[in-house]
């Protein structure tokens, strides 16, 4: 049995500390709220994020950062990647041992262009950090708590670290593997919600399944390009946190950047669709840092850079699409590999 600091008590969060809870660790959920964390604690629920959900009698929650370092063996960061380094550099406050951090938000920041483990790495002292893996892959907390299939990935320089991340989570329904490209499996995390925005897009002015295939295609090969020039391994890109995220996200009625991308291609304001939400939509502001970073690296990313322009710049969703499909011939082989 482990001690496992689950830090945010949103859908994933509260969904993976259920996971850890039935596989017989000691569980600790983190919330900002206190109603939450009573709601937790006496009924055993949390039904604005997971409706119909019982938790275990056995999982515990609190809104004290304190008492949740006081348990932090190894830490679930599950709060938005906005709120990452301000809720880590108040842990870091706190922690007196070195613990293993497990980071399952999926973004990257704007303007600095950080993944998620090098905010997380800046927020915590080196005294204070054990080692940090990537857990992710395509997995809707509303078909884990069922006990549904999932299978995610595991990733860190150090395949041992990665190892134990898989032995934490690891059960019959709920599948694990690793992989060192830490870079690749980030990327493809991040950026899969940039494209299921633009596919949401295109189901909201109802252009079909083609125009959906397309888009996901089209969409691996901007985020292989960008990810590979980052210095991620290609075949990441092919595997559960490129091309298997990339699926779930852009056909499923759980995701919430599907669920925005389809309301703007209805015509609704993004600040409309953000306030309807109720929730993080990760792919608005992960799209402006894929922005800027294309022209960084001086990568090709023509469906980042039409969804950049209907978010920020106020294009309407059809002209964007009929840029995209009036732009220069291409050969679509050359157009796919790495720059």
């Amino acid at each position: 049995m482990e001690k496992v600091t689950v830090l945010g008590a949103g859908s994933w969060g509260t969904a993976l500390a259920i996971v850890l809870a039935e596989n017989g660790h000691d569980v600790l959920l983190w919330s900002h709220r206190q109603d939450q964390v009573d709601e937790i604690m006496m009924h055993h629920s949390n039904e604005r994020y997971l409706p119909g959900t019982i938790l275990p009698k056995q999982l515990q929650a609190t809104a004290s950062l304190q008492r949740a370092s006081e348990h932090a063996t190894n830490v679930v960061v599950a709060v938005p990647t906005k709120a990452i380094r301000e809720v880590c550099e108040a842990l870091n406050a706190y922690l007196t041992i070195p613990a293993l951090f497990i980071p399952v938000s999926k973004g990257i920041e704007p303007n600095t262009h950080k993944r998620v483990s090098e905010m997380i790495a800046e927020s915590i002292t080196a005294a204070c950090m054990d080692d940090i893996v990537i857990l992710s892959g395509p997995s809707h907390a509303e078909e884990v708590v069922k006990q549904q299939p999932t299978t995610v990935t595991a990733a860190c320089v150090n395949l041992t670290a990665a190892e134990k991340v898989q032995d934490l989570f690891m059960n019959q329904y709920f599948r694990v593997y690793t992989n060192d490209d830490v870079i690749g499996v980030e990327i493809g995390g991040a950026l899969k919600n940039v494209i299921a925005l633009a596919a949401g897009i295109t189901d909201g002015l109802q252009y079909g399944d083609n125009a959906k295939a397309a888009l996901i295609t089209r969409g691996l090969a901007e985020i292989t390009r960008l990810g590979v020039k980052m210095g991620g391994n290609p075949f990441t890109f092919s595997g559960l946190t490129g091309m298997g995220d990339l699926i779930v996200t852009c056909t499923s009625v759980h995701s919430r950047n599907w669920r925005a991308g389809n309301m703007l291609g209805q015509g609704h304001p993004l600040e409309e669709v953000l306030a309807q939400m109720g929730m993080v939509v990760e792919g608005v502001r992960t799209t402006q840092a894929a922005y800027q970073l294309a022209q960084k690296y001086d990568v090709t990313m023509p469906i980042t850079s039409a969804l950049y322009r209907v978010l920020f710049e106020q294009q309407a969703p059809k002209e964007a699409v009929d840029h995209l499909m009036m732009r220069m011939k291409k050969r679509e082989i050359d157009d796919m590999m790495p720059q």
